[in-house]
C-alpha cells in the first residue's frame, strides 16, 4: 500500500481562472473537495455566483473577436503546443485526477490519454474548417460555404474524468476560433486549473479559456447569459434535460448528454472467459463511475449459468484501495454521499428478488477506513420491471439478465429508455451484424466492452442519453462550435433593372 495522502493544516482553496489569472471567489460560498481514498477534506473549492459567471463571461466575449480573427493555422499551432505540454505532465495531471476522483493511476493516465487524442484532432482545424466553392454556378457568378465561429462557449462537465471530458470540447471550440468557460464538476476542480495553466503556457491570449468553479447556481447563469452561444455538458439525463431545455429557451445551441445504462450481449458461442474479463473490466473499473461502464450483462440461452460462474470469483478478487496503490484495480467512489446511494440500490435489488452473487457492501481498506470504498457487487436473476435494472447506478454494481435468444437481447437493450452503448460478444458474424444493425443504441461494440469512438470519429448516444442533434468531439464537434455562411457573388458590368421573380440559375 502506498503511504497516505499528505494532510495538510487546513484545505487550500481552490479558486477561478478568468482573463488568464487565478481569481479567489467573492461570493463567501465554497464547498469541501475530498481525498475519496482518505475521506479528509484537501481543498475548498470557491462556487461562483451570477456576477462572477459574469465576469468570465466578459472576459471570454472580450478576447473571442481577436482570436476569431486569427488565422486557424495559428490556432492549430496553440494547440500544437498544447499537447506537447499535456503529454510533458500526463503523471501530474493523472495523480491530480486520482487525489480528488479516487480512480487508479493507471485508469487517469489513460484518460488524459484519451483526451490528448481529441487536442491531436483539433491541431488539423485548418483542413476541417475548409468550405465548398462552386464556380459559375450561374453566368458571372460563383458561390461558396464558409463555417464560422459562434462567440463564447461553455463546457458543464461531470466529475467522472475531469480531464478528458473537458477536452473533449475545449480544443474543438478552441481550435475552431471560439472563447470558452468551462465548468468542471465542485467535486474534483483542480484538473481545470491545471489544463488552465497549460494553455496559458501553450501560448493562447489571455481570456480565450476560462475556469468557473461552481455548482447550480453558476450553471443556470450560464445558461441564462445573454453572450453565451452554446453549451455543451456531460451529466445525468435529469440535468442533461434541464440544461437542454433551458439553453434551447434562451436560444442557445445545446448538446447535452445524459445519463446511460449500458448492456453488454453474451452469446453462447462467445469465448466466455474473454467476455467475463471484458465485462469484469468494464463494470468495475473506475468503481463503474463511467458513462459508458457496462451495467448489465445480458446472459443468451445456455450461456448463462456458466458465465455467472465465471465472473463470480473475478468479482470478490478485485483488488480495492487507494488508487495510487500500483496493485490497486478499483479504487473508491467519489463521496460519501454517492456511496449511500449506491448502498440503497443493493438493498433495493435484494428486496425485489434479485439473488445477489457477491455482495460488495462490508468492504473495508486497512489503513483507509475514512475512505469511500465499496466492493463489486454482482446481481443475478435481475428482471427488466426492477429499480437496480431500470435506473443508472453509477457505482460497482453489475447485473445480469437472462434472454433466450438474440432476438430477446435485441429487444430487451432497444427496449431500455437509455441507449447510449451496447456490445455484443459472439463468434457468429451474422449475429453480429444482425445486433449492430437492429439495437437502438449510439455506439456498439462487437467483441469490444466499451466502445467510446476515436478522437476522429465522434461519442453520442440515443433516446435519453443524449439531448440535442450533435454528437460530442470528431467531425460533429466541428459543426456544433461553428455555423454555416453561404456567399453568393457577382460582379455585373452593367445594370439591367429590377428583378422581381425568384432568382434561378441561367
Amino acid at each position: 500500500m502506498s503511504e497516505p495522502a499528505e494532510r495538510l493544516e487546513s484545505p487550500r482553496p481552490i479558486p477561478h481562472f478568468v482573463g488568464g489569472r487565478l481569481h479567489p471567489g467573492h461570493g463567501g460560498r465554497e464547498g469541501d473537495v475530498f481525498d475519496p481514498a482518505t475521506g479528509a477534506v484537501t481543498g475548498r473549492v470557491a462556487l461562483a455566483g451570477a456576477d462572477e459567471v459574469g465576469a468570465a463571461v466578459a472576459a471570454a466575449q472580450r478576447a473571442f473577436r481577436p482570436w476569431a480573427e486569427t488565422s486557424p493555422l495559428r490556432r492549430a499551432r496553440v494547440m500544437f503546443r498544447f499537447r506537447e505540454l499535456v503529454e510533458r505532465d500526463q503523471e501530474r495531471l493523472a495523480a491530480i485526477v486520482t487525489s480528488e476522483h479516487g480512480k487508479t493511476i493507471p485508469d487517469a493516465r489513460g484518460e488524459v490519454q484519451r483526451g490528448l487524442e481529441v487536442v491531436e484532432f483539433a491541431t488539423g482545424v485548418p483542413q476541417l474548417l475548409k468550405g465548398e466553392y462552386t464556380e459559375q454556378v450561374a453566368t458571372g457568378i460563383d458561390a461558396w460555404s464558409v463555417r464560422q465561429p459562434l462567440g463564447v462557449c461553455v463546457g458543464i462537465t461531470p466529475f467522472n474524468f475531469p480531464v478528458m471530458v473537458p477536452m473533449w470540447m475545449f480544443p474543438m471550440a478552441i481550435a475552431c476560433g471560439n472563447a470558452f468557460v468551462l465548468k468542471p464538476s465542485e467535486r474534483d476542480p483542480s484538473a481545470s486549473l491545471a489544463l488552465a495553466e497549460l494553455l496559458r503556457e501553450a501560448g493562447l491570449p489571455d481570456g480565450v479559456f476560462n475556469v468557473i468553479q461552481g455548482d447550480r447556481t453558476a450553471v443556470d447563469a450560464l445558461l441564462a447569459h445573454p453572450d453565451v452561444q452554446a453549451v455543451s455538458f456531460v451529466g445525468s439525463t435529469a440535468v442533461a434535460r434541464h440544461v437542454f431545455a433551458t439553453g434551447a429557451a434562451a436560444g442557445k445551441r445545446v448538446q447535452a448528454l445524459g445519463g446511460a445504462k449500458n448492456h453488454l450481449v453474451v452469446m453462447p458461442d462467445a469465448d466466455l472467459d474473454q467476455a467475463a474479463d471484458a465485462l469484469v473490466g468494464a463494470a468495475y473499473g473506475s468503481a463503474g463511475e463511467r458513462c459508458m461502464a457496462v451495467s448489465v450483462a445480458v446472459a443468451v440461452g445456455d450461456a448463462a449459468d456458466p458465465l455467472v460462474e465465471r465472473l463470480a470469483p473475478r468479482v470478490r478478487a478485485l483488488k480495492v484501495g487507494d488508487g495510487r496503490d500500483p496493485e490497486v484495480e478499483m479504487g473508491p467512489v467519489i463521496t460519501a454521499e454517492h456511496r449511500a446511494k449506491i448502498l440503497s440500490y443493493l438493498d433495493d435489488g435484494l428486496a425485489a428478488g434479485a439473488r445477489l452473487a457477491v455482495d460488495g457492501r462490508g468492504l473495508r481498506v486497512k489503513g483507509r477506513e475514512g475512505g469511500f470504498f465499496l466492493g463489486g457487487s454482482l446481481f443475478d436473476q435481475v428482471t427488466p420491471g426492477m429499480r437496480v435494472y431500470r435506473e443508472e447506478i453509477f457505482g460497482p454494481v453489475l447485473c445480469v439478465v437472462r434472454v433466450p435468444d438474440l432476438a430477446g437481447a435485441v429487444e430487451l437493450v432497444s427496449g431500455h429508455e437509455y441507449g447510449n452503448g451496447a456490445s455484443i460478444f459472439t463468434r457468429d458474424g451474422r449475429a453480429a451484424r444482425e445486433f449492430a444493425h437492429r439495437v437502438q443504441a449510439g455506439m456498439v461494440g462487437v467483441n469490444v466492452p466499451i466502445p467510446v469512438p476515436m478522437a476522429f470519429h465522434s461519442f453520442g448516444g440515443w433516446k435519453r442519453s443524449l439531448f440535442g442533434d450533435h454528437h460530442a468531439h470528431g467531425p460533429e464537434a466541428i459543426r456544433f462550435y461553428t455555423r454555416l455562411k453561404a456567399v453568393t457573388q457577382r460582379w455585373p458590368t452593367s445594370g439591367g433593372g429590377p428583378a422581381f421573380s425568384m432568382p434561378t440559375p441561367s
